[in-house]
């Protein structure tokens, strides 16, 4: 996510700048001058004994009298820096780790958190989460290499060919040391520690194990990742089942309560009912209208490719720092609701049953009169500015004719001028590695093309 957040800072560990502030002018002029997602490793002190960790993810930390809450823990390469910020702050013992969902960026460092449980002579802070986190992690124990591989092309563009040795050695996703959670809940839970109600509710959106919470004295919600200062993970193309629709319907729950502040997992924390509602209501709006248009064509008989070509977010809307396409994409959530709601079949009777792309793409060549026709055009349709068309081509051309070094080299050169123009993080790393795969070719060659 390194679009989105920059690097860590050597600064204090606890900020003398106030990130809510600073959401304050980006939405009361709806412009960000500065980073609205931040990974500084530094703990400012939002309103009275509730403080903000800026990390990947942020570390919500809520002082009680019997100690400290956390909401989620950050990566593993970040837990011992959080905890030191959290420890310039406060000297009490972490009463409760909750876990807004079981994503490695929110878990991974709860190794750091019992350490320093145990440097502090501290009784272990109790693991809360939704039931169906224990089941993510089981499932990515099973499916370990895969995630892996899908999570470095997603943040990094490896060449999924050549850029890594899977198999027996390779490093756990889950990293070593992460705790599970000690008590689960199904759909509701209030734990009050030092008095405190925390109220924690589930909600499927980004996951199906999500736990956002309210905290009624003080007015607050601890948003988890249904709020992270860019336009929802709702769609991502690499990962299982996402939720608009019940994305939308847990935000219109938080707007009920009226907030005062609302501390996400990333971005900016947000004071004030009127912001808060501004900004969950656009998110609201952006996903309700996701869903209904793309139930709608598909109520009326289109195809997936129809739906993908047709339906839009106003550019207004995604122009918004807290709506900006730079990590997920519309076109992706529309694909989300197509598999919730219509399977994986996209309704073109030919990809029921496809044959292999290999033998089209060789079929295709001859058709044209070879690969090398294939690819120039795709050139050419690329020089147009038509990318979409062009990538189609030349993976025909790349397929029916693999080991060749110069239709690779055109391959390489249309990914990486397609990845230039595109804005989300995820669709710049699959075309990276594309280009990667081609460049892998190119170079066992001789680096000729």
């Amino acid at each position: 996510m390194s679009s989105l957040h920059p690097r860590p800072d050597d600064g204090d560990r606890v900020r003398t700048d106030d990130p809510a502030e600073l959401a304050e002018r980006v939405i009361d002029t709806g412009v960000a001058e500065e980073p609205t997602n931040r990974v500084s490793n530094t703990l400012t002190e939002i309103a009275d004994d509730v403080a903000l960790v800026e990390s990947f993810s942020h570390m919500v930390v809520i002082r009680t009298d019997d100690g400290l809450v956390s909401f989620d823990a950050s990566l593993a390469a970040h837990g011992e820096a959080v905890m030191r910020a959290v420890r310039g702050w406060r000297n009490d013992p972490v009463h409760s780790l909750v876990y807004t969902h079981g994503h490695v960026d929110h878990v991974g460092g709860s190794g750091a958190v019992m350490a320093d449980a145990e440097a502090h002579g501290h009784r272990a802070p109790t693991v809360l989460g939704h039931e169906n986190v224990s089941a993510r992690f089981d499932r990515y124990d099973k499916t370990n290499d895969w995630n892996v591989l899908i999570n470095a092309r997603q943040f990094g563009g490896i060449n999924p060919r050549h850029g890594m040795a899977l198999g027996e050695g390779s490093r756990p996703f889950i990293p070593e040391g992460t705790a599970r959670p000690d008590i689960t809940y199904e759909e509701t839970m209030t734990i009050s520690p030092g008095g405190l109600d925390i109220e924690l509710r589930h909600a499927k959106g980004e996951t199906d194990d999500h736990t956002w919470a309210w905290i009624p004295e003080k007015k607050t919600l601890v948003t988890g990742d249904m709020v992270i200062w860019v336009f929802p993970n709702a769609g991502n193309p690499q990962k299982v089942q996402r939720y608009p629709e019940l994305w939308a319907d847990a935000l219109r729950e938080m707007i009920a309560l009226d907030a005062e502040l609302l501390m996400p997992a990333h971005g900016l924390p947000i004071r004030g009912r009127d912001r808060i509602r501004r900004v969950l209501g656009d998110i609201v709006e952006v996903l309700d209208g996701l869903v209904r248009e793309t139930i709608d064509m598909m109520n009326a008989g289109a195809t997936l490719d129809e739906i993908l070509h047709t339906v839009r977010v106003d550019p207004d809307k995604l122009a918004l720092p807290w709506l900006n396409p730079v990590y997920d994409e519309p076109e992706f959530v529309v694909r989300n609701v197509w598999r919730m709601y219509g399977g994986w079949w996209d309704a073109t009777p030919s990809h029921l049953k496809p044959a292999r792309e290999a033998v089209l793409a060789a079929e295709l060549a001859e058709l044209a009169g070879g690969a090398q026709v294939l690819a120039d055009r795709a050139a050419e349709v690329a020089g147009a500015g038509d990318f979409r068309l062009a990538c189609h081509l030349i993976d025909y051309a790349a397929q029916a004719a693999p080991d060749d070094v110069r239709i690779h080299g055109a391959r390489v050169e249309i990914y990486l001028a397609r990845r230039r123009l595109e804005s989300s993080l995820m669709s710049k790393g699959i075309y990276r590695a594309a280009a990667r795969e081609s460049q892998a070719v190119v170079d066992d060659a001789g680096g000729e093309s």
